[in-house]
Order: structure tokens, then C-alpha cells, then sequence
């Protein structure tokens, strides 16, 4: 039976996913089965989760994810972990629509207690009314216990303790500032280089040695996992599709639900749009998210693979590519500096890195009478696509109508939203 807490936090930029791959990495290295979760539609933080755990990470996201759906993924991943350990998104109560979707509201749903994580080094007895604040707005979310973080004084250290017995809430300890596990951020989440493992390894020694963790422990909650409710697909008869996926350095921003969705449907293969150069045959083929933008000469350069790609298209091979995928598919991607790579041209489009702008948001997509919902990410913008019209209406969180659109070609479909499908029946595979 595994114990579970959530790592919150009140603001962003606090820490909080340096501590949950120190903790994790930890835990695993005491020989505790260690499942992580991400809240939110991160798909990078899963990554790096993964690595940390030394076990399959997952999104638990209340957006995207119906309840029930979530309650399911949250119990069928923790059954056989000793530990379950959920990370949250930007501060405790940020969510699309107020709360909605927040860390808060997934520490609720799945009923565990959150343990927050505090950016202390500019902070002192004034913290005491800020927990007061996030303890008593919603007496439903409960919290265990606070983790002080850039702290490198004890006499800081006792200030901020007395804040916590001022409100009445458990002070964890604290972690002094460590350039040496400073992990830094590139476009959502964190990118990590070749040293990610020293630095994983790092954290946890300098969590360990700070944090008394057999105490956080004990504040976890133990999950009470309802078996029947546990749908078991072990005897779903597969369907007989051989499905492509691309999976390499450009090519990596996928959840995890998906592929477990996709196995569903047939045999899944990997393969590399960078490296390879003969596309096995496939009834499907599904290019991901990623960063081509680091990665255009090679790209570009492995013209076998754009054109047997091209190929597949024209001869009705149903095709998915988002954002990063969906630029491969264009005519050109221009870099930062204007200069233009040729792609597999599917689509007479281009997309452009120069003058670069962040979109972003989540995106309820209504698509040939399906709703499927779906995340927005990218730095990048289209161009030339005037003459293509949309497949889909597309709206916020907020139900503002979003101009993103969702090209198709034959049986390929494309466009900048990460769809999460997972909680949908095989009939939507008709529409995606």
C-alpha cells in the first residue's frame, strides 16, 4: 500500500521540483518503490520524474483528466509503489480558472496532504499570515507540513519556525541554497544537460542531509486503492494496427496515458525522425511535441526521411503530429536567426522562431462532433497558412474562442494543441 503526499508550493520559482527529485531519488535509494506524478499538463517535468524515481512518471491533470478518470490513473500507478509522491503546478491555488485544476484542487480530489515547499530567503515572521491565509481559505486541502527552502542561517531558520507554531502548522525543516543542484529552465519546465544525473544525485544527498524525510514520510497518507474500480484492460482484445511512434531528441513530449491508449489500438515501434532513414510501414504514425528548433540541420538534412514521410501521407497513412511534430510537417522552420530548413512539406505552411512569443493555455477542442482537451505550448507562429482552414473550433479554459487551428491532409492531422485522448473511448481515434 503506498503513502502519498503532494509538494506544493505558494508561488512558483520556490523549489519545489528540485526537492521532488532530490526526495524521490532519495526514497529510491533506500529501496522504496517510488511512483511520482506531475500536476498539470508538464510534459518535461514527468521526464526528468521519471529519471529520478527510476520508474514511469505520469501527469494528473483536472483539466484535461475527467474525476474519475484521474482517481483511476492516481490509484492504478500507486498500487505497487511504496510511495507516491505528486508534485504541483505554480502556486498552491493557481489554476485555469481560479482554483480550478490547482495543486489544491488535485491534493482534494484524490484526498492526500500537501506539504509546501516556501521560498524563505527574502521572508521572515510575515510568512506566519501567508500560511494562515493558504491553511484557512479552503480547510478542505490539508496541510501537513512546511519545507523552508534557501535558508542558510539557523537563526533565520528559528524565525521562520516560530512563524509556523504561530499558525499552528508543522515546521519540516529547511535547506540551505546549493548552486551545485540548481537546475536550470528552458521554455516550460526544466531541460536538463548530460550532467542530470550527478545533479539528481546531488539534491538528494543535499535534501537528505537537511530534511529529517522518515518524518515526511510519516505525514503521508496512506492510499486506499478500490481494486474494482481499477479498470483492468489485461484481456482488451488489441486491435491489429502497427502504430509508429517518434520518440528521440526532437521528438519527446508525450503523455504517457497516450501510449498506454495507443497500445490499445495495436503494436507500438519507435522510431527516430532524426536518425533513421527508412520509415517501417505503418497504419499510423504519431509525431509528438518536442525541439526541432535545436535540431534543424539534422533535420532538414535527413532528406530519406522526409520524403518517405511525405510518401505515407499521399498514400492515406493517418498521421498526428503536434506542435513540434506539426512544424516538421510544415514546408520550413525558420530559425532565431531567419534562416530557413526545409521539412517533410505535408503542409505548405512554415513556422517561424524569429520574434519569438510565448502561447500558451489550455484548449477544449470540438472536432467532427468530439470535445477533446488539449494544452498549448510553443514559442513559435505560423505562417503562410491563410488558404488552410480549420478542422476544429477551438476554445480556452474560459471559453474565448482560440485561433489555433487544426490542419488536416488526407488522413493527417496537425496542430500546435497536445491533446490528451486517454480518457476517451477508441471511437475519437476516428477524429484525432
Amino acid at each position: 500500500m503506498s503513502k502519498a503526499f503532494l509538494i506544493a508550493a505558494p508561488w512558483s520559482n520556490s523549489g519545489k521540483t528540485t526537492v521532488t527529485l532530490g526526495v524521490s531519488r532519495w526514497f529510491s535509494n533506500q529501496g522504496y518503490k517510488v511512483q511520482a506524478f506531475k500536476c498539470g499538463p508538464d510534459y518535461i517535468d514527468t521526464i526528468h520524474h521519471t529519471t529520478a524515481s527510476r520508474r514511469p512518471a505520469v501527469n494528473l491533470d483536472m483539466m484535461m483528466m475527467p474525476p474519475s478518470h484521474l482517481k483511476q490513473v492516481f490509484e492504478s500507478y500507486s498500487k505497487d509503489a511504496d510511495v507516491s509522491i505528486v508534485e504541483g503546478v505554480m502556486g498552491l491555488f493557481d489554476g485555469a480558472v481560479k482554483d480550478k485544476g490547482s495543486s489544491a484542487a488535485i491534493a482534494k480530489a484524490l484526498d492526500i496532504p500537501v506539504i509546501l515547499i516556501v521560498n524563505a530567503s527574502a521572508m521572515a515572521y510575515t510568512i506566519a499570515p501567508i500560511l494562515y491565509g493558504l491553511k484557512s481559505f479552503d480547510p478542505d486541502v490539508k496541510i501537513a507540513g512546511v519545507i523552508f527552502n534557501f535558508v542558510n542561517k539557523p537563526t533565520h531558520y528559528a524565525l521562520l519556525k516560530e512563524a509556523c507554531e504561530s499558525v499552528e502548522i508543522p515546521c519540516l525543516g529547511y535547506i540551505p541554497s546549493n548552486e551545485d543542484i540548481k537546475i536550470p529552465s528552458r521554455h516550460l519546465g526544466l531541460q536538463i544537460n548530460g550532467s542530470y544525473e550527478e545533479v539528481i544525485e546531488k539534491a538528494a544527498v543535499h535534501v537528505m542531509s537537511h530534511l529529517p524525510l522518515v518524518s515526511i514520510l510519516e505525514c503521508a497518507k496512506k492510499v486506499e486503492v478500490d481494486h474494482q474500480e481499477i479498470e483492468d484492460t489485461s484481456d482488451v482484445k488489441k486491435k491489429n494496427y502497427k502504430i509508429l511512434v517518434a520518440k528521440d531528441e526532437v521528438f519527446s513530449f508525450t503523455y504517457l496515458e497516450n501510449i498506454k491508449w495507443l497500445e490499445q489500438l495495436g503494436t507500438i515501434h519507435y522510431f527516430s525522425p532524426l536518425q533513421d532513414t527508412e520509415l517501417p510501414v505503418a497504419d499510423i504514425i504519431y509525431l509528438a511535441g518536442g525541439y526541432p528548433e535545436l535540431y534543424l540541420e539534422q533535420l532538414s538534412g535527413n532528406t530519406a526521411m522526409l520524403k518517405q514521410l511525405r510518401e505515407a501521407s499521399e498514400k492515406g497513412i493517418r498521421i498526428i503530429a503536434e506542435c513540434g511534430g506539426m512544424m516538421y510537417l510544415g514546408n520550413e522552420i525558420i530559425d532565431e536567426n531567419g534562416i530557413a530548413y526545409p521539412m517533410v512539406g505535408i503542409f505548405p505552411f512554415r513556422t517561424s522562431m524569429k520574434h519569438k512569443k510565448l502561447t500558451l493555455g489550455y484548449r477544449r477542442v470540438l472536432i467532427e462532433g468530439i470535445e477533446i482537451w488539449g494544452h498549448e505550448f510553443h514559442y513559435s507562429k505560423v505562417e503562410k497558412d491563410e488558404g488552410l482552414e480549420s478542422i476544429a473550433q477551438v476554445f480556452s479554459a474560459r471559453e474565448i474562442e482560440v485561433p489555433v487551428k487544426v490542419y488536416k491532409h488526407k488522413n493527417v492531422y496537425a496542430s500546435y494543441i497536445h491533446l490528451y485522448w486517454a480518457a476517451l473511448s477508441e471511437s475519437v481515434f476516428q477524429c484525432i
